[in-house]
Order: structure tokens, then C-alpha cells, then sequence
């Protein structure tokens, strides 16, 4: 088959990539900035937030299969720059898929397009895709959901028209080479990466549970999915968990338990002042997303996960610890003084955003 990959050289893209290599497929990879090597892959230089659908339908044109993961996550303060990559993005692959008439189109959703759950009960595909309100991510994540849902609708009422739309729902996905760029997200950048091993406390409520699985094997879902064109959405994730206390053990750390109402107004206060990655609302989703049933994946699929949520997590620590990064750039790492000075070049703080 030849399959056009968006995205290709993110932390699943190039997962992707590593599995379909050398199973007699003609890859297209499609980035903003290309990388080195690769040799077996077609590159095309795509920036998803100003491509046109034509350029893309051109681009798309006798592809067996589109596999769409381009998502961005950075820069976290430029909501708007994220929604038009991911949601306008999206938008405008769905469109070029309808009018190069591709058969089979499969989607990396997330955890974080399901609505806030009720309880700890693992919950199926059937569960709403609402998303939480707080979060731009899981807004952004649902909004897509929706794309897909109006174009699986009007194919259905085309005849002559038959896309397969498959779509992927794993939770946090890790792996070694995107350890460094993961982890930033949570960890300030003054703290240099080796330093990691001596932090002495983790503050952290303890009712913490997450979903987890492994980059490799979300690759392994998208091929088989491939291979045998199955649509539908599938949930993807570990057996088990990651909890506070795995998070804080991996890291050699001392669990203190502060509840997330009392920890959300710290994350907000310095995400605001740009001391940190992550905005209060990827807090509100770690503590109400869902955990995953997984039990359509393995039936229909074949499909099951060959690491477990803490070894997903110890291998990013890892990669974390060495600085190990895949095509990916890496976040660059600031210190407290730059943000402080980018601050003043921006000017007096608002102040319904002062803590």
C-alpha cells in the first residue's frame, strides 16, 4: 500500500514509521521540518495550519490509507496557534481524504476526548467524546471527533463513496527518545534533567491514576488496523494504570499527597508566568478522564500491550535522564531568569492572570 503518515516525525509518528519499515509498503511521510535518514521514506515538507486542501488532495492522490497524527502541544500559551494545527488540521486532512478519495483513513484521537468520568470503571468505545471543558487539549481532541463523525456521515450517504475511518484512542503515550520532550511538559526548565534522581518529594495527589501505553504499541494497532482496513474507534492502553505512587517511585521521590484542588492554583500561577508547561486544565483531565477497556482492540485486532504502564514511564525517565530524543526536536530548556525576562518584554501582567 501506499500510506501517507502526518505528523510522521512525532513521538508516535515515528513509531510508525519503525513498524511499517521494510513490510513492502511505499511510506510517505508528511512535517513541518524534515529530518536526517530514513531512507525508505518520502518526505514532504506540510504545515498543516496553512496548507491548502488542494495542495494536500495533490499530495494525497493515489494513497491507499491516511494515517493523521499531527497534534501540537507547544507553545502552550498560543491557544489559538494549537486549535488551528490540531482541529483546523484535522479539518482540512479529513477534507483532502474526501476528495482524493482515499479508502481508509486512521486518526490518532485520544483519551482526552472522553468526557469526565464517574468512577474508576474502565469504560468501552461507547463512552461520550465531550471532552473536559477546562482542558484546551481535550476540547481540541473532541472537536475532532466531531469532524470525523460529520464525514463519516455524509459518506455513508454518498453512494459510490466508501472511507474507512478508523480511530485510535491511547492514553499517555511514552517512549525512551520522547523522554526529554514528555517529561519538560511537567518538569520547570531550571532543573537540569541529570538532577532529576535528587528530587526529595513529589507533590502529588495521591488518587492519581492515568492510562499508559507504550509508542510501539500504538504503532502495532494503526498496522494491523491497516492491514486488515478495520474501522471503528479502539481504545488503546496497559494493563494497568500509572498512579501517583508508580510516578513518584520511578522517580526516587517521596509521595507528599496534596489534593488537586489545592495543587491546581500553583500549576495556573506558574504556567501563567511561563515557569512551566502544563496549564491547570491537563491537571483537570489527569484527575477526570476515564480509564480504557481495551477488549475491542484485542478481539478485533489481535492487539495487546507488550509493556506495562511503569515500564512505559521508566523508559521515559530514562530518556528524560539522558537527554535521548528522536526527530522531534526536544524543548528547549529555559531557565527561570529567561522566562522572568521574556516576561518583562511583554509587558505589566494583566491582573486577572497575577496569582
Amino acid at each position: 500500500m501506499r500510506i501517507v503518515v502526518t505528523g510522521a516525525t512525532g513521538n508516535i509518528g515515528t513509531a510508525v514509521l519503525r513498524r511499517l519499515a521494510g513490510t513492502g509498503h511505499q511510506l510517505v511521510g508528511l512535517a513541518r521540518r524534515l529530518p536526517e535518514g530514513l531512507p525508505d521514506v518520502e518526505w514532504r515538507t506540510v504545515d498543516l495550519t496553512t496548507v491548502s486542501v488542494e495542495q494536500l488532495a495533490g499530495i494525497l492522490g493515489g494513497a491507499d490509507a491516511v494515517v493523521h497524527l499531527a497534534w501540537g502541544f507547544q507553545p502552550s500559551h498560543d491557544i489559538d496557534h494549537l486549535e488551528e494545527l490540531g482541529v483546523g488540521g484535522t479539518r482540512r486532512v479529513v477534507e483532502a481524504v474526501a476528495r482524493a478519495d482515499v479508502p481508509h483513513l486512521v486518526h490518532l484521537s485520544s483519551v482526552g476526548a472522553y468526557s469526565p468520568r464517574s468512577d474508576d470503571t474502565p469504560v468501552t468505545e461507547s463512552y461520550p467524546t465531550g471532552g473536559v471543558p477546562t482542558s484546551p487539549y481535550s476540547r481540541h481532541k473532541a472537536a475532532a471527533e466531531r469532524i470525523l463523525d460529520r464525514f463519516e456521515a455524509e459518506t455513508a450517504a454518498s453512494p459510490g463513496r466508501g472511507t474507512t475511518v478508523t480511530r485510535m484512542r491511547p492514553g499517555i503515550v511514552g517512549q525512551r527518545t520522547a523522554g526529554s520532550a514528555l517529561l519538560r511538559y511537567g518538569v520547570p526548565g531550571a532543573i537540569p534533567r541529570r538532577a532529576l534522581h535528587l528530587l526529595p518529594v513529589l507533590p502529588l495527589d495521591r488518587g492519581l491514576r492515568i492510562p499508559v501505553v507504550h509508542a510501539d504499541d500504538v504503532a502495532d494497532a494503526v498496522a494491523r488496523a491497516l492491514e486488515g482496513r478495520v474501522g471503528g474507534p479502539f481504545n488503546l492502553a496497559a494493563d494497568d494504570p500509572l498512579t501517583a505512587a508508580d510516578i513518584a517511585r520511578g522517580l526516587g521521590a517521596k509521595l507528599v499527597h496534596v489534593p488537586s484542588e489545592v495543587l491546581r492554583p500553583v500549576v495556573a500561577a506558574t504556567w501563567r508566568m511561563r515557569l512551566q508547561q502544563i496549564d491547570e486544565g491537563w491537571l483537570d483531565m489527569a484527575y477526570a478522564l476515564p480509564l480504557l477497556d481495551t477488549t475491542r482492540a484485542r478481539s478485533e485486532l489481535g492487539w495487546g500491550a507488550t509493556r506495562s504502564a511503569v515500564e512505559v514511564f521508566a523508559e521515559a525517565v530514562e530518556g528524560m535522564r539522558s537527554g535521548a530524543s528522536g526527530p522531534t526536536p526536544v524543548l528547549r530548556r529555559r531557565t527561570v531568569p529567561g522566562a522572568l525576562r521574556d516576561a518583562v518584554r511583554r509587558g505589566p501582567v494583566a491582573r486577572r492572570t497575577r496569582p
